[in-house]
């Protein structure tokens, strides 16, 4: 076989001539019949071809992701400015009482620990990742892939957890399992897919640009508690100058960091403002067993052998609700420790359709190992005592 000018023979390991490796891999396959291109080959081009734009993208990437830190570099920002106006210009160069100095200041800073506190867990606490157990492997992966009707696929689906005994309950309208195109994988009750960060989430709530992070089921309280101590840092700011913002406003206040105290206070105000609607939102959420997703796209769940939207789903009462949040050691309630109840995966349900009872499980842990083989640890006994027996009303359609 003639060689084009360029190219070079090779020898393989015995001194044979060989073809170049471009044009076996053309003999190849032109001698394999025509067939539909594997998930593997898919993802063998895909590499190819993003190989190519990898130089060009990676400074983009870097910048995006720096772009995403600049909300928490501006309210890092203002916080260290208003450390400085409050403690600065107004504490040690304005107020004139040793006792009103000293008790603003002893109160401040356990404020603001206990708000960068839970700031710093919100923002750096790791989202919770789908256990290995929903993954579909690559058996069924390619049946999955490869069937040509949609039923087809709901089937591998409904038999894939039926096998590995999976807890999922919530579905979609059509009564479909929810699963994930882009992590192949099936989505747990309450999981949803981050665009941003590009995986499914734990009891996804929102993906906050401020904390450069998903609001999930590993963060929430800590959320929470952020929400809840900004509230209370920017409110005793506010009460605490507002005395210097009427002498300013009457012209007696005549000192030299006078508009650092002026600013400080305008800014406290609008960030409690904002803050007391968020927070109250979310409070309310917290009763309600609810995230912001549910609140605007119900949970689907079985009802008298149809699929139906249900807010309420996974409600079980408003203690319960807070303490499957905030843990059972009410002295930890309100400090940003996880003291969350559960693994994220299962949710204790209030009802059972007449046809699933048998389905039910106490709450499980996946391990995160390389098992075959899940384990299942239930509810501690303390969890079992500290949760009130639910009582569903009659009227109620809460299912499971």
């Amino acid at each position: 076989m003639a060689l084009k000018y360029g190219e070079k023979e090779h020898y393989d390991e015995v001194g044979v001539p060989s073809l170049p490796s471009s044009i076996l891999l053309t003999l190849t396959l032109s001698c394999i019949p025509n067939q539909p291109a594997s998930r593997a080959t898919k993802m063998s081009a895909s590499t190819s071809h993003s190989g190519k734009f990898s130089l060009v993208t990676a400074p983009c990437r870097i910048c995006f992701r720096a772009a995403k830190w600049l909300p928490v570099l501006f309210i890092v920002t203002v916080v260290v400015w208003s450390y400085y106006a409050y403690v600065i210009q107004l504490n040690i160069l304005t107020v004139e009482s040793i006792i009103e100095k000293c008790l603003c200041l002893v109160v401040y800073h356990v404020l603001l620990f206990l708000f960068l506190w839970a700031y710093w867990q919100t923002v750096f606490t790791d989202i919770g990742t789908v256990p290995k157990q929903f993954r579909l492997p690559p058996s069924e992966l390619d049946r999955y892939e490869s069937a040509e009707t949609e039923e087809v696929r709901k089937d591998v689906l409904e038999r894939f957890i039926q096998r590995h005994n999976l807890p999922v309950y919530n579905r979609t309208m059509t009564g479909d399992i929810r699963y994930c195109e882009r992590c192949v994988q099936v989505k747990p009750d309450r999981c949803h897919h981050c665009s941003v960060c590009g995986v499914c989430v734990l009891k996804l709530d929102h993906h906050c640009p401020w904390v450069n992070n998903c609001v999930a089921f590993t963060n929430y309280k800590f959320f929470v508690l952020f929400l809840g101590y900004a509230l209370v840092y920017c409110l005793f700011i506010a009460a605490t100058t507002l005395q210097y913002f009427i002498k300013f406003w009457k012209n007696e206040l005549h000192v030299p960091g006078k508009f650092h105290i002026l600013f400080v206070f305008f800014v406290s105000i609008m960030f409690a403002i904002s803050l007391v609607s968020l927070f109250g939102y979310h409070v309310f959420l917290v009763f309600k067993n609810r995230s912001t997703l549910e609140s605007f796209r119900a949970p689907i769940f079985r009802v008298n052998h149809t699929w139906l939207q249900d807010k309420d789903g996974f409600s079980l009462g408003a203690y319960n609700n807070f303490v499957e949040v905030f843990g059972e050691d009410r002295r930890l309630w309100f400090l940003p420790l996880p003291t969350s109840l559960g693994d994220g995966v299962t949710y204790p349900q209030r009802c059972v359709d007449e046809d699933t009872d048998d389905l039910l499980n106490p709450r499980q842990r996946w391990p995160e190992d390389d098992d075959t083989e899940m384990s299942f640890t239930a509810y501690t006994n303390t969890h079992t005592q500290a949760l009130e027996e639910v009582v569903v009303q009659p009227n109620h359609t809460n299912p499971v």
